[in-house]
């Protein structure tokens, strides 16, 4: 782990894997996770020659908190990490609330983002014409509900069902993946770390993507985004991602009938050469 500060003193937490001189890939995990969320095999990030760059965002792990944050004030916490590593122009992606964060980068700096990927990404809370909530699980539902009440409603529903274990309500397919060992164990990991200060990480991330505004318009990404989604999706159904697709000019969108909200895993492999193909 290496920590960079921020120009408004706060403290960002960055880990990599893989190649240290390879193809820079910078990563925004879900919710609640961390740093250490990624996909649980690191050798294939060393095969395809990358060098993954994840963080804590603000109130996760062993960054700073950021009260009230919003998506977009993601986009300078990337630029920030960026600059301490040296970086120029490079990929990113991100998976489930983290896909959001992704998304942000590209818009704000479209001249250091190559290309875009999300996989399983929600779409704003007040995007227009979609029903954001139909055919989403009840304790995210019930989530979402909180979170535009307030960050106390919120943060009194997360302590309140912080411990649940919902696998059981989850697509079987669903459970298929989360029941492998190496993805067990990473889970845990992120999910631990994540946690490991409080819950300030999670309510303030659930609050920027289920009770505010992002902060920029999708349709202004004018880099090539790449978005994957689970038509078996029950944690954020696919209409999300077919949201952004509509509004994001050029971007294209994968559908995957027999996949859920961890489908993801699978779907990575594909997501990183998509990145590094620069044809």
């Amino acid at each position: 782990m290496r920590s960079f500060s921020t120009a408004d003193g706060r403290t960002l937490a960055v880990e990599e894997w893989g190649v240290p001189d390879g193809t820079p890939v910078v990563y925004a995990h879900g919710t609640p996770m961390s740093r250490l969320a990624r996909h649980p095999d690191d050798a294939m990030f060393a095969d395809l020659g990358i060098r993954l760059i994840t963080f804590d965002r603000p109130g996760f792990g062993h960054s700073t908190p950021r009260p009230d944050r919003r998506v977009v004030d993601a986009a300078d916490d990337v630029a920030t990490i960026a600059d301490a590593l040296g970086l120029g122009r490079f990929p990113v992606f991100g998976v489930s609330g983290g896909g959001p964060h992704a998304l942000a980068f590209a818009a704000r700096h479209p001249e250091r983002t190559t290309k875009v990927a999300t996989l399983a990404s929600t779409a704003p809370c007040d995007a227009d014409g979609l029903d954001w909530t139909d055919g989403m699980m009840e304790s995210n539902r019930l989530s979402a509900a909180a979170a535009l009440q307030g960050r106390a409603e919120l943060e009194a529903f997360i302590t309140e069902n912080e411990s649940a274990d919902l696998r059981e309500l989850l697509p079987a397919a669903e459970q298929a993946v989360l029941a492998r060992p190496d993805v067990q164990g990473m889970l845990s990991a992120a999910y631990t770390e994540a946690l490991r200060p409080g819950l300030a990480g999670w309510v303030d991330d659930e609050r920027a993507l289920y009770g505010l505004p992002w902060g920029f318009d999708p349709a202004d990404i004018a880099v090539p985004v790449s978005l994957w989604h689970g038509e078996l999706d029950t944690v954020v159904p696919v209409a999300h991602s077919a949201w952004l697709a509509e509004r994001i000019p050029g971007a294209v969108i994968t559908r995957a009938p027999d996949a859920a909200h961890a489908g993801h895993f699978d779907a990575t492999p594909a997501t990183l050469r998509w990145l590094l193909d620069r044809s």
